[in-house]
């Protein structure tokens, strides 16, 4: 069955150390794009995790978050800024030598200047942390994808519903489409009655031609046979385990352009009507597809 293009899903997968959180929302998008936001310590994992995505989602645009926490039970080490330790001890003797002081410098007193030393954390291991985060970022697409098949098969039911109710009124132009050419007729011969009065005389002959001029510029038949043909696919599409959405739009856009042309050429009120109610019912399918994958 088809699928939404908007979700969300939520993973998470802790070992060791770390406790990573995976967060994922999808919404309409043209193509497939996705974004993903992590820690920096991290981000050489990116491309992994845009591909993972790739690999179960075609359509949409697919906002990835993942948080990592460091249980920081790790050995820390101090970090001597060496070079700044020499500046600061070279500055203070050039200050001595200027203010004529004595040259004595202990360790306490350089120690004391701001920056010398800092807290270092083991840098985090990318070989422990993928296999949670590919973890994560599974049971979150898995949720994702749930719910856009629910939410997909919503859709394709209500447009099952739409396209019935548009094959219905097709099937009513397709009984009025006879009468028109008759009526036509009619009313032609009336007005030559009324412009010609006593002197009115039918041209068989010419009356025949004109009325197969008429019928043959207002015919509609190819038009409504493509139209139905075009629901019948809709709904082979709409049970199909395909990806659906660009084949769907293309199909609504060629129904759109046969009902336009049924409508210019009908020349008939009834049908018009109809062509109005179908074209209202195109535009609310026009409108659930671009939510199909």
């Amino acid at each position: 069955m088809i699928k939404s293009m908007t979700g969300f899903g939520r993973g998470e997968a802790w070992a060791g150390n770390y406790k990573i959180t995976v967060e994922i929302r999808s919404i309409n998008n043209r193509y497939l794009e996705v974004v993903s936001r992590m820690p920096r310590n991290i981000s050489s994992l990116e491309d992994k995790v845009k591909h993972l995505v790739n690999d179960n989602i075609s359509r949409g645009r697919a906002d990835v978050f993942i948080s990592l926490e460091d249980g920081d039970e790790r050995v820390k080490t101090l970090k001597v800024d060496k070079d700044l330790a020499l500046a600061y001890h070279n500055s203070l003797l050039e200050i001595a030598e200027l203010c004529g002081l004595p040259k004595k410098l202990d360790i306490a007193t350089i120690a004391a200047l701001p920056g010398l030393f800092a807290m270092e954390k083991p840098e985090d291991d990318l070989e422990e942390i993928w296999p949670l985060l590919a973890k994560a970022l599974a049971e979150a697409l898995e949720q994702l994808i749930s719910m856009r098949s629910i939410e997909g098969a919503k859709l394709a039911d209500d447009l099952l519903v739409r396209k019935e109710a548009i094959l219905a009124w097709v099937a009513d132009i397709e009984k009025r489409a006879p009468f028109v050419v008759l009526e036509w007729q009619a009313r032609l011969e009336e007005r030559i009655k009324e412009l010609l009065g006593e002197a009115y005389h039918l041209d068989e002959n010419r009356m025949a031609n004109e009325v197969a001029v008429f019928a043959d510029r207002a015919s509609i038949a190819e038009e409504i046979i493509r139209l139905q043909s075009h629901l019948e696919q809709l709904e082979q599409v709409l049970k199909s385990n395909e990806v659906a959405g660009r084949k769907l739009d293309f199909l609504v856009q060629e129904m759109n352009r046969e009902i336009n042309t049924i409508g210019s050429k009908a020349n008939d009120l009834e049908i018009s009507r109809l062509v109005i109610q179908i074209k209202g019912e195109l535009e609310k399918i026009r409108e659930q597809v671009q939510n199909i994958e």
